[in-house]
């Protein structure tokens, strides 16, 4: 098949481009950077660069295109001028125009776990509309949206709080449950959908390990050499309040909170249990904890 990958080199297309030219894929991979073209070609791929933000460079790249695989470039929260739903939807929008224009009748979708709910569920409001936009695409366009839990390199992020209090500290934690992914094993079951002959619109959940906060907290404690590390809970507002310190704009600030109390809750990971994945990835929380243990000794 000729296959559209976006995502330039990232965490997942990266290892996906090399497992679909290596599944003898025509591959051709859009980015945005045109420093990533000999990179790309490197690895068996063609490049196409431009933005996913252009709708005439989407339709164009597009067209001929047996399949494609869609993904919305990561966004900082300490950007003031993002509104997660308005930027998904915009580029879901251009995205499904180049689907239709270009005849394309195969789209494996990345969306995310809490994509079921269109509110309290912080920045991932903008997947469950994106996914809505895809969804209206005519019926002969088979879909699947690929919904991964918890990225583990996100840990990377409770770093200073563990240097400067000793804790990793959040509004949800202890005994609450997590789901975690390694972007390798996304894009593994992402090249699996490519193999397969879907029947009709689908969504599948990735994930690689399944604990308790306390649990990941004592992996990752062991690995820097603090094995009683603590996951505690603290209240939403003194989490707002320290993202706010650290310059995080008030709107978004509040998003993550929201996001956080979401998995206190359990809301976000409850489609996610009702339908988990018949087997889990093969990268647990104790190998990440090596990369964990290396970033957490160089900063």
């Amino acid at each position: 098949m000729k296959i559209i990958v976006t995502g330039s080199l990232g965490h997942i297309s990266k290892p996906l481009t090399q497992a679909l030219v290596q599944n003898g894929h025509e591959v051709t991979v859009i980015s945005s950077n045109p420093e990533r073209q000999e990179a790309i070609e490197s690895l068996g791929a063609d490049a196409a660069i431009g933005s996913v933000k252009d709708p005439d460079f989407l339709i164009k790249t597009f067209a001929g295109a047996d399949a494609v695989y869609t993904m919305v470039p990561p966004v900082s929260y300490f950007d003031p001028s993002i509104d997660p739903v308005g930027y998904f939807s915009k580029i879901g929008n251009h995205y499904a125009d180049a689907i239709r224009q270009a005849g394309v009748k195969r789209v494996v979708n990345m969306s995310s776990w809490g994509a079921h709910l269109d509110k309290g569920n912080g920045g991932i409001a903008g997947a469950h509309y994106l996914e809505q936009i895809l969804n209206a695409l005519p019926e002969e366009v088979l879909i699947t949206h690929m919904r991964p839990t918890s990225f583990y390199y996100n840990l990377f992020g409770f770093i200073p709080a563990i240097k400067s209090a000793g804790v990793i500290a959040a509004n949800y934690g202890g005994e609450d449950k997590t789901v975690l992914v390694a972007p390798e094993d996304i894009a593994a079951a992402v090249a699996e959908e490519f193999e397969k002959t879907p029947v009709a619109r689908n969504i599948r959940y990735v994930a690689s390990d399944e604990l308790t906060c306390n649990e990941v907290a004592r992996i990752l404690g062991e690995a820097i050499g603090q094995p009683d590390l603590k996951w505690i809970v603290v209240p939403g507002e003194q989490v707002q309040s320290r993202l706010e310190a650290a310059g995080m704009p008030p709107r978004m600030a509040a998003s993550l909170v929201e996001l956080q109390a979401g998995h206190h809750s359990g809301r976000i990971a409850e489609d996610y249990f009702r339908n988990r994945p018949a087997q889990l990835g093969n990268i647990k929380t104790t190998d990440f904890a090596k990369d964990f243990a290396a970033a957490f000794h160089q900063k």
